[in-house]
Formats: C-alpha cells, structure tokens, sequence
C-alpha cells in the first residue's frame, strides 16, 4: 500500500510504501524533513468539494436529471469560460464534448491564440486540477509521469521514494507535443490509453476523470518531431485554433491592455464530470444515423469497394473504425449537451471535420490540385445525403 505526504513546504506530492511509516525522509525538492504516518485517512483525492453552482446529491439512477445537470453545466461552463476567452465557441464546444466521451484533443493553432489560458479557465469551471508541461527535445518520459529516488532516514535506513510528474492532474496540456521525441510522446500517449503510469514496477492511477489537451504549432516545422498516424488517431478531435474575428480581436486587446480581470467559477465538480461520462454512453442512436456515420467513414476508403470516387482519386488512406466510435460519442454528448434524448445526423455532420481531419491523408494529386483534407471532407458530406432511413443510405448515380 502507498501513502501520499504533501510537503509543507514545496506542496510537492511524495509517494512512499506504507512499510516506511514512521520514518524520516527527506523532500527531494527543498530537503525539508517529513515523517512517514502511521495511519492515514482517505488519501482518495476529492474532487469538487467546494460550494458549486450545481453541486447535488444524484442518484446513478436518475437519467434524465443527471441529463438536465450536464445541459445546464455547458450552459455555465460556456459562460465562465467566455469571462476570460473571446470567441473560439467552436473550439470550446469541441474540447467540453471531448472531455465528457472520456476522450482527448489534439489543437493545432498558430502562437498567441489563448490555447493555453483557454483550457486553464476551462479546468476553473470543471473544478479540474490543471498542470502544463512544455514540450522540448530534450524533455524525458520521466520529467512527464515522475520518477523515483531514494531516501534516507535518520537512521540510516533507504527507501524508495515515487516523484509525481506533472501526468498526475486531472487536465493537463501538452504544449507543442511535436517538439520533444517519440519516446517522451509515447510516455504521454501511454497515460492516455490506459490513465495509469508505471515506474519501478509499480502502477499508478491517474486521477479521474483524466483528459490531455495537446498542441502543435502548423506554421513552424523545423527541429520537430510530428505524431505518428497511429499516434494522431488516439486523439478524439484535431481542433483548429484560427485567428480571432476583427471585433472579436478588438475586445480581446481592450481586456488585455487595460484593468479588466475575470474570475471563473466552477460549475460541475469531477465526481459529477465522471457521471456524466457514464450517463453519455446510454444515449439512444437511431440505425440511420449508424448507417449515416458507416457510410460517412467506409466510403472514403479509397481501397473499398463502395469507396467514392472522390476517395480513389483524392483520398491516399482514410479512417479506420476508430474514427466510427468518436462520431458515435460526439454525437452522444452533443446530443445531450443540446438537451436532445438521441443523436441525430445533424450531430455527426457537425463533428466531421474535427473527427475526420487527423485521420485521412490526401494522395499527391489532391495536394498538387490545392484540395486540403477540409475540402475533402466537405465533398464527403456533400456526397452523402442525411436522409432518416433504417436501410443502407443509396448515393445517387452521376
């Protein structure tokens, strides 16, 4: 059994085997002297203990009121959130839909586009513990999930002593992930899939709900070190960050450059963000909208035999089922963030590019005709009619 002692000192997180309870160990950050409890309460973090504005008592068992909370939450989280960020609805929908699939997001976006204030204000409004970790070639997997280091006590014994890395939050960004190495990307993309770390042998699970937000920066390439395909597709959504409107801007320097200050209040605690998560995947899906999203994802496999012709022509590989189950979700959570009892087509469409973005590659023919991947895209959808039918969707012939 692990005990957790926080350092008065340096509130640095120190992991040590219940065995050394009663001994003295030395914070490895400040060196200040701690004694390992013999007893120790619960060291389960709580999360969302304070006076929130939809703070509840409900039941695993009350759907539709635990529905009402996640509407009304989305509500207040845009709200808070549109405090200290202005514009960017889209990005903020997409990210909020991301964390309640349980699932992360990959942003790309130019420097100086408020990525990271963004998702700081958003983990206010989720009551979510937030560290960054700045992505550099020469970071290492242990400078991410934490490392171990041996102590000494005063009489002389040694004990191992687990370092938490900045892994262990609920919200973390990984700001410009292209920048370090594929072995300290792997270590991040590992905490992702199985939200656990080892070191030394030992497992350690993350705190729930768990959720990383990445960004890479489109315009500067040189020195980086970009994410595998397969990589890339266990990203729920590749959000593009764009440039501010013209009056959206000029509200954005009258805030920055006078006394203006914003204040985010919570919203939704964790415990309530995990409900959710649970209350998302009992969303009913019509079959035509199954059929809408196997159509939308089979056909632009240029190697299928119902591939369009977009796809043989455009399309050099497209996305696997993964890319299937993310519609799925989405729509599931945008259904119920919209107060709507089930997902329909208008739901899928709307979370297309951002699905479908990250996992279709276009042949050098399209590249050298300028037809983007969002082109792409936008043909597909164009393509495939949204019709409300249990058969399989029929395209027309042309």
């Amino acid at each position: 059994m692990d005990i957790v002692i926080k350092c008065p000192a340096c509130s640095m997180d120190l992991t040590v085997d219940a065995s050394a309870a009663g001994a003295q160990i030395k914070c490895p950050q400040c060196n200040t002297l701690l004694i390992v409890p013999k007893i120790t309460a619960d060291v389960s973090q709580s999360r969302g203990s304070g006076s929130l504005a939809f703070d509840r008592d409900l039941s695993e068992g009350d759907d539709a009121a635990m529905a009402k909370l996640l509407a009304d939450a989305y509500g207040a989280m845009k709200r808070e959130v549109g405090k200290a960020i202005v514009g960017q609805h889209e990005v903020i929908e997409q990210v909020i839909i991301a964390i309640f699939a349980r699932s992360h997001c990959l942003l790309e976006g130019v420097p100086g586009l408020a990525k990271t204030y963004m998702v700081s204000n958003l983990s206010k409004a989720m009551d979510l513990s937030f560290k960054r970790v700045q992505f550099t070639p020469d970071l290492m997997p242990a400078d991410i999930t934490g490392t171990e280091v041996i102590q000494d006590d005063q009489e002389g014994r040694r004990s191992l002593v687990f370092m938490r890395g900045p892994i262990f939050a609920q919200m973390v960004l990984a700001d410009e992930i292209n920048r370090s190495p594929p072995k300290t990307q792997a270590a991040l993309l590992e905490a992702m899939q199985e939200h656990s770390v080892t070191v030394g042998g030992k497992t350690y699970p993350l705190d729930e709900p768990f959720f990383v937000l990445a960004t890479q920066n489109p315009v500067e390439q040189e020195g980086t070190y970009p994410l595998p395909e397969a990589q890339k597709d266990r990203f729920m959504f590749l959000v593009k960050v764009d440039y501010p409107k013209k009056a959206e801007e000029r509200e954005v320097i009258a805030r920055t450059t006078g006394a203006f200050s914003a204040k985010v209040e919570p919203c939704i605690t964790g415990k309530e963000v995990e409900a959710c998560q649970r209350l998302v995947r009992k969303v009913p899906v019509p079959d035509h909208v199954t059929n809408y999203v196997l159509e939308l994802v089979r056909r632009a496999r240029p190697d299928d035999d119902d591939a369009l012709p977009l796809a043989k022509e455009y399309i050099d590989w497209g996305p696997g089922p993964r890319a299937c189950q993310q519609l799925i979700m989405g729509g599931k959570v945008r259904a119920v963030l919209n107060g709507r009892p089930q997902v329909t087509v208008d739901d899928i469409a709307a979370l297309a590019h951002p699905v479908l973005r990250h996992r279709i590659a276009p042949t050098f023919h399209a590249e050298a005709e300028g037809i983007t991947v969002e082109n792409i895209i936008d043909k597909l959808l164009e393509a495939i009619p949204r019709v409300a039918t249990d058969d399989t969707i029929r395209i027309p012939a042309r």
